[in-house]
């Protein structure tokens, strides 16, 4: 029970509940209500940054979610250029990450980096879908063992300001290896292989690491869903 109410903070989380915490007792000194809204603003941003554990499904073919969130759309489209993955129309799947979220991103399937490429952008809303070719961002190639590529690309939000990604090309990742995360508030886009379908639908929630998105031995077509 425990590990589900002390989960541990990220290593990059550390310096900012540190000058939270400051920040609160300073507050604190000045206004004693002042001290207790930068407290749980501490509280916040230590939660923000938590890193909690997953257990992914490990069978050949599924892809798992990058990142806990919504899944705002599903679509077809091409992949982003820079990936060198062709021009045909394949299967986005987006998830959108809001401030409340777990912001640790994961590697939806097992296999080696072979490709990464930053995009300096904007920052307007993830949720929208010109984000996706103008907001900062980091795109990965992930080939398979059978030589299937899978593309995955963090993007920044409006309020988010940084994206780390901590995996370099010739990196071996497994499904659902943390590889990175973004702060505050974005979005993960995941490219699956032409003909693959979507077993997630648009509104629905995702667990990074434990979701399945697809499964690329499958011919189910794309799933529909209703909010009940």
């Amino acid at each position: 029970m425990a590990s589900y109410i002390l989960v541990r903070i990220h290593k990059e989380g550390w310096p900012f509940v540190a000058l939270f915490a400051l920040a609160a007792v300073l507050l604190g000194l000045l206004w004693g209500p002042l001290g207790w809204l930068g407290g749980a603003a501490t509280l916040w941003c230590a939660y923000f940054f938590r890193d909690p554990d997953r257990v992914t499904p490990t069978r050949p073919g599924l892809v798992i979610s990058p990142a806990d969130g919504v899944v705002c759309a599903v679509d077809q489209v091409q992949a982003p250029p820079e990936l060198e993955m062709g021009d045909e129309p394949r299967t986005r799947v987006c998830v959108f990450m809001s401030v409340f979220d777990v912001h640790i991103n994961r590697s939806p399937v097992a296999g080696r980096v072979v490709k990464l490429a930053y995009h300096a952008g904007k920052f307007v809303n993830a949720a929208l879908d010109k984000a996706a070719l103008e907001n900062e961002r980091m795109a990965l190639r992930v080939d398979m063992e059978d030589g299937r590529p899978v593309a995955f690309v963090q993007i920044a939000g409006l309020v988010a300001r940084r994206i780390k990604c901590d995996v370099s090309e010739g990196f071996t990742l497994k499904a659902g290896e943390r590889f990175g995360l973004i702060r505050f508030g974005s979005r993960v886009d995941v490219y699956l292989p032409p003909g693959t379908h979507s077993l997630v639908a648009p509104g629905q929630r995702c667990i990074a690491g434990e979701t399945v998105l697809a499964d690329l031995d499958s011919v189910e077509p794309d799933r529909a869903g209703e909010v009940r």
